[in-house]
């Protein structure tokens, strides 16, 4: 279950093995070194950051351990095979083109949405006067509850939400270039943040 943190680049399209264009995400994909080793998890970071722009808490976590102050920390699951020691990096290396991975990241932030947009709402009537095509209409609150009930679809904020996209398939590594080229669109625009792990639900 040992897991990588990343950074989207975008997409492109690259020919597989039988001939076929296929569209890929490219993922800058690692190195992770690795913070700190508990039971059951290592936490690794990633992404190197000004030293001016850490709280000194943080500051000081990094001068312990005498590694470069990184942008992203994350915990992983380890994996029970192998042993870890703090400054060891996990690299691209870790998949390889056939494998099956997660990927978690936050999705595209859409802003303020009205209903229409953000929960696919049919609408209101469009003729014969109507003036309220896009508008929310009755929600249901009359005297008795007298209230709008939790949960409810109505406008608001949309997208920016933690997602994870199961199952998509590792077309090529370069080892090189710490790049991962995944067949398919995972969360979030250029330059967002990515966990890649390997698939829970399917191998290569």
């Amino acid at each position: 279950m040992i897991g990588l943190l990343g950074k989207k680049i975008g997409m492109t399209q690259v020919f597989s093995q039988d001939g076929k264009l296929v569209s890929v995400t490219a993922i800058e994909a690692g190195p992770c070194p690795v913070l700190a080793v508990k039971d059951r998890s290592i936490q690794i970071g990633f992404a190197s950051v000004n030293q001016n722009r850490l709280k000194r808490p943080l500051l000081g976590f990094f001068k312990k351990i005498n590694i470069a102050p990184r942008k992203i920390i994350k915990e992983v699951p380890k994996d029970a095979s192998l042993e870890y020691k703090i400054g060891d990096e996990l690299k691209v290396d870790l998949f390889k083109s056939g494998d099956f991975v997660d990927i978690k990241g936050f999705s595209k932030g859409k802003g303020f949405q009205g209903g229409m947009k953000r929960w696919n709402w049919h609408g209101g009537p469009k003729t014969h006067g109507s003036m309220s095509h896009r508008r929310i209409g009755s929600i249901g609150s009359t005297t008795s509850p007298g209230r709008v009930f939790k949960g409810h679809h109505l406008p608001g904020h949309m997208g920016m939400q933690l997602t994870t996209l199961q199952n998509l398939q590792v077309v090529k590594i370069d080892a090189q270039n710490n790049l991962l080229l995944v067949k398919g669109a995972v969360p979030g625009g250029r330059n967002s943040y990515l966990l890649i792990r390997k698939a829970k639900k399917k191998s290569g």
